[in-house]
């Protein structure tokens, strides 16, 4: 049995974090500009930041898969 397409699966499982992370980074920067609204411009820089930094794990996860079908 070829467990190559198993692991591919579990690279699945990488792209949802990834998208579960970006989902609360923009909750918890929503609820800091709720709560003080005149910190939002440094909020909101380092937000994207981090968004950013969550979604390479998610794109280097899909590049790994995509090496591991044409290998």
């Amino acid at each position: 049995m070829d467990y190559k397409f198993f692991a591919i699966g579990f690279m699945s499982f990488g792209m949802a974090a990834s998208a579960l992370g970006v989902a609360i980074i923009f909750m918890s920067l929503l609820n800091g500009m709720s709560r003080n609204p005149s910190t939002s411009d440094s909020l909101q820089k380092i937000a994207i930041i981090g968004a950013s930094l969550a979604e390479a794990m998610g794109l280097l996860s899909f590049l790994i898969a995509i090496l591991l079908i044409f290998m």
